[in-house]
């Protein structure tokens, strides 16, 4: 199913791509492998369970994360690109549906008070600081 175009964010990472990708990865797991909290789960009930499942794109190259709950339908991805000098450039965009009132409620709630653009940055910046962190091999 095709979600509507939300938004896209992007950062330059001074790190070569595969250590964006390995930190990219590494915060991909973590989100897939939590769990959502008991208010959450009751309120929304995510699918899957913690929010998000994964599908990678080309190797290296970026991942997808997807998912669903009541008000809901959702997919963020990442797309790693060579800068030149060593550096990489990570975006991320942003595709949602918003079914229904309940969902346009939601939307407003969520897009429109500007937590979703501070939870994508936070993101951005974690693979950023995660990827400053390995030392080059």
């Amino acid at each position: 199913m095709e979600m509507p175009y939300v938004d896209s964010h992007e950062l330059v990472i001074a790190r070569p791509r595969d250590q964006v990708w390995r930190a990219l990865d590494s915060l991909a797991t973590r989100l897939v492998e939590r769990r959502a909290s008991r208010l959450v789960s009751i309120l929304l009930r995510p699918e899957p369970p913690g929010g998000f499942g994964r599908g990678d794109l080309e190797h290296g190259h970026g991942l997808a994360l997807t998912g669903r709950h009541r008000f809901a339908g959702y997919r963020l991805t990442f797309e790693l690109d060579d800068e030149g000098d060593g550096n990489t450039r990570l975006t991320a965009i942003t595709h949602a549906s918003f079914p229904g009132i309940k969902g346009r409620a939601y939307r407003t709630l969520v897009i429109g008070s500007r937590g979703h653009i501070l939870a994508v940055r936070r993101m951005l910046r974690s693979v950023e600081r995660a990827s400053m962190v390995e030392r080059t091999s």
